[in-house]
């Protein structure tokens, strides 16, 4: 995913940095088509441990519980999303593609040339695809922070999730931070403070390098090809 500087007003700029012009999306069914409408190295990054219902009094202002209340029906009104985004890495190096979800569990990232890389998680396992070097790597689902954004039903609500909330004049973001024996981490979800939208993420390691995938020109509701999602598992695949 794309690259981050530490800065809070680094993440809110990347949400209004000009975009590419929108490509044809391959990701759509020819009967649900709309008529109208180098590898990067954070997503070997993406740990934590799975979220837990909370309890006891919110930790937030009353305005603040209602934003994300919002946001959590943002999350919860679609079960299908598709679109395109940019991405920068930890070195500043950038890539683009485009990426379809399909609720509960499932999401294709494909990335545009020169970058040879798919990530496709089919509701269980996450695989990176290299389809430069004909590998592949795969991740539980369940470790990677992919699972907030492919929950069918998410409480965003809950104290055990949101660690922090950052409030600008024109964003929102929450702060997911990521505990585990082995990995610690946070999860920056950016989000439009009028719609709702989410508009940005950023993947923050243990050792605070920073990866961002700002989306665009987003559509919910068309069904995608199944296929999309599906993991080969091959001779070459790592499992971590």
């Amino acid at each position: 995913m794309a690259l981050l500087v530490a800065s809070d007003m680094f993440a809110a700029a990347a949400v209004r940095d000009p975009v590419p012009l929108p490509r044809p999306n391959p990701f759509v069914t020819a009967s649900a088509a709309d008529p109208q409408s180098s590898e990067p190295t954070g997503l070997r990054k993406l740990f934590g441990k799975k979220p837990k219902k909370s309890s006891g009094p919110s930790p937030f202002t009353p305005e603040q519980q209602t934003a994300l209340a919002n946001i959590s029906d943002y999350f919860n009104s679609f079960r299908t999303m598709q679109g395109e985004f940019v991405q920068v890495g930890p070195r500043g190096e950038q890539s683009e593609g485009v990426f379809v979800i399909s609720k509960p569990g499932k999401i294709r990232f494909h990335y545009k040339p020169p970058v040879k890389l798919d990530v496709i998680s089919d509701g269980r396992s996450v695989a990176i695809r290299d389809n430069k070097a004909m590998t592949q790597d795969l991740y539980p689902l369940s470790k990677t922070p992919l699972r907030y954004l492919l929950a069918v039903d998410i409480d965003l609500t809950s104290k055990s999730i949101v660690d922090q909330i950052r409030e600008e004049r024109d964003l929102i973001s929450l702060v997911i931070v990521e505990k585990s024996a082995l990995v610690q981490g946070k999860l920056t979800l950016i989000f439009d403070r009028q719609s709702y939208e989410l508009k940005q993420w950023i993947v923050t390691d243990a050792q605070g390098l920073n990866t961002s995938v700002a989306i665009f020109n987003t559509v919910t509701g068309k069904k995608p090809d199944p296929a999309l999602f599906k993991i080969f598992v091959t001779p070459k695949t790592s499992k971590r």
